[in-house]
């Protein structure tokens, strides 16, 4: 059994004249991300490996995150492939995962997400969230034979507040 955690990067600023791969959170993004790692410590198992873009506001979401799940920072490992919009690179990505690890935690961006747990999950989800949490479990023994998994779990930062 594989456990995939996708999670949007939180909302981000476009007030800063910045390359869009330097984009930092805005005051939401700095407020959602927390609160979000905090609501799912207590509904998930943590995760074996947790990777995400090296875009700084995937980057930022994910130390937030990793705080309230009390998962130390040094843990964090930056990827260039999962700055992807399309699914492309995440999906290749995930599907070179080593097998010894069960639980997978990715940090990312639309539309690639959107795509993926839509390809990939069983629930239909028009848009995920920024700083949105999708948990997606394969009946595989290696990531790259995944193919429809369950989603079990969508939670979004409107639904905790």
């Amino acid at each position: 059994m594989k456990t995939l955690y996708l999670v949007r990067h939180a909302k981000s600023s476009w007030e800063f004249d910045l390359d869009d791969h330097e984009r930092p959170l805005n005051e939401r993004g700095l407020s959602d991300a927390p609160k979000m790692g905090a609501y799912i410590r207590e509904k998930i198992t943590l995760p074996q490996r947790i990777v995400s873009s090296d875009a700084v506001r995937a980057k930022t979401t994910a130390l937030l995150y990793l705080k309230e799940l009390g998962i130390p920072e040094e843990r964090l490992e930056l990827s260039h492939q999962l700055y992807d919009f399309n699914g492309t690179g995440l999906d290749s990505f995930i599907r070179s995962c080593d097998d010894e690890i069960d639980r997978l935690m990715v940090f990312g961006h639309n539309n690639a997400l959107t795509y993926w747990v839509n390809q990939y999950g069983n629930k239909p989800i028009d848009n995920v969230a920024t700083a949105a949490f999708t948990e997606i479990t394969f009946n595989v023994k290696h990531w790259s034979e995944i193919d429809l998994g369950e989603t079990k779990l969508y939670i979004k930062p409107k639904q905790i507040k």
